[in-house]
């Protein structure tokens, strides 16, 4: 296997500056003072509990109320009237007479360690100021997640050899031509798995260039372990799975059970804390929403019919179900348009390359989350814009296009003509948010016209390369004297 050609730099050392602060202004300019469905207004209940009251328990959490009695006291609402939260949060679980968020509890902890420091700084409490702490809540995790996210990508087009103007390109793509954007606009475990992951794709590529010079950096090897905790408390489907990759490539990496040790020692608190809180609350090992038990109180809208942590597709339909998750109404993949272009760069897989083992490590991780949503799901992840489980995936796909793009730079034109189209998309998604329930406006005739672009700019390519050059005129020869 051929070594990880050298890094490329930044031409300008204040550029990532650059890139950092636009990601954070763009993510504070759409961050919304308000909850926009019960998602996010599950989490904001819990940390409201945690920090305000000291429990987990959300009964008294001005978020499970409806906004209309709290318009009646007086008191700010924390979402407007239009939105689907007329009833408060209905993202909970009733366990032994009291109700609980069904997001992992690790997450909330550090969210509620965030408010608190806020409050001690001067922030209202916020059962008085709603707005205020939605805000805060959003740009501390949502925008905070994104900044990194962004950061991390670009450090890691330029590990790959990406440089100037291409590596920009595909960096402004991943922030504004995917559906990162628009999980910024509320609290959302999913941007911040994507954050995770953007960094998690970034130290693997570093800790591979180290080993190929025989050392091994032990700070490094302990981050790792320490995001895949991190990772294994933001959803407990895919988290465990993430964490038995990365297992498995820093051994393939590193071949010392040392690194090991040190790797599942970082995890470990992580690990057990998130399955001991769940265990603790509601008595099960398992993810506590896949009892359906605790989602029998009156008004719940889940239902052992399409509660996720099921299987109930038949042999025909799971195919079909499976395929829509990319490709449908839905879809991953035309929600996320420069991503298209990485089904021709899979074939990157099948040839000898210094990158091949992180890429098969964080697509096979993908592949498997697809696939076990696929059997454990039928609501494509609810009322959130395209699949949200998959937010995380964007990180692993554009470094696939940096490794693919690398090789093949004549297809950057191709990439550029998704990402514009992508482009637009992404700003109707946005403008949209994260939460929503119907198709985007206009996603199929966007989709149709990236699809024809791309076509078209392929084609002309394609002849540009296989047109007949002519050759320039031979000079006469000079006569030869009789």
């Amino acid at each position: 296997m051929s070594p990880l050609s050298p890094p490329t730099h930044a031409a300008h050392p204040l550029l990532p500056w650059l890139l950092g602060f636009c990601a954070l202004a763009m993510a504070a300019v759409g961050a919304l003072p308000y909850a926009g469905g019960w998602n996010d207004g599950s989490r904001l209940a819990a940390v409201e509990s945690l920090a305000d009251r000291h429990t987990l328990a959300i009964d008294d959490s001005l978020f499970c109320r409806p906004p209309a009695d709290l318009i009646a006291q007086g008191r700010p609402p924390y979402a407007p009237d239009d939105r689907n939260l007329l009833d408060g949060t209905r993202d909970k679980l009733l366990i032994q007479g009291h109700f609980y968020s069904d997001k992992p509890a690790v997450i909330t902890g550090l969210m509620a360690g965030l408010y608190k420091a806020a409050r001690w700084l001067g922030l209202p409490p916020a059962a008085e100021r709603p707005d205020l702490f939605c805000r805060l809540m959003t740009v501390g995790t949502a925008g905070l997640t994104y900044l990194l996210a962004v950061l991390a990508l670009y450090f890691l087009g330029g590990e790959v050899g990406l440089s100037g103007r291409a590596r920009l390109t595909w960096v402004a793509s991943f922030a504004l031509s995917t559906y990162a954007l628009t999980y910024t606009r509320h609290v959302n475990n999913h941007i911040l798995q994507l954050g995770v992951m953007a960094v998690i794709c970034l130290q693997f590529v570093r800790l591979a260039r180290e080993t190929e010079r025989g050392r091994i950096s032990w700070l490094r090897v302990a981050l790792l372990g320490t995001l895949a905790g991190v990772g294994f408390n933001l959803d407990f489907g895919s988290g465990p799975l993430l964490l038995a990759a990365m297992l498995g490539l820093l051994v393939y990496r590193c071949r010392r059970p040392a690194a090991a040790l040190v790797f599942l020692l970082a995890a470990s608190p992580w690990v057990v804390a998130g399955l001991g809180i769940n265990h603790a609350i509601g008595g099960v090992w398992k993810p506590m929403n896949m009892v359906p038990e605790y989602s029998t109180w009156p008004g719940c809208p889940f239902t052992p019919e399409n509660m996720t942590g099921f299987s109930r597709h038949g042999p025909l339909d799971l195919p079909v179900y499976a395929l829509a998750l990319l490709f449908g109404k839905k879809g991953f993949l035309v929600h996320n348009l420069p991503l298209l272009l990485g089904l021709p760069a899979l074939a990157v897989l099948r040839r000898p390359s210094p990158h091949r083992p992180e890429l098969i490590f964080a697509l096979g991780w993908c592949a498997a989350t697809w696939l076990l949503y696929a059997v454990l799901s039928n609501n494509y992840g609810g009322a959130c814009c395209s699949v949200r489980w998959f937010v995380p995936f964007l990180a692993p796909g554009y470094y696939l296009l940096a490794v693919h793009l690398r090789r093949y730079t004549e297809q950057i034109a191709g990439f550029l003509a998704l990402s514009v189209w992508g482009g637009v998309l992404a700003a109707v998604m946005w403008w949209r948010g994260p939460w929503e329930l119907y198709l985007v406006p206009l996603h199929w005739p966007v989709v149709g016209a990236a699809l024809l672009t791309w076509v078209l700019v392929g084609r002309r390519r394609l002849r540009a390369a296989v047109r007949p050059h002519r050759l320039p005129e031979e000079p006469p020869r000079p006569a030869v004297a009789a």
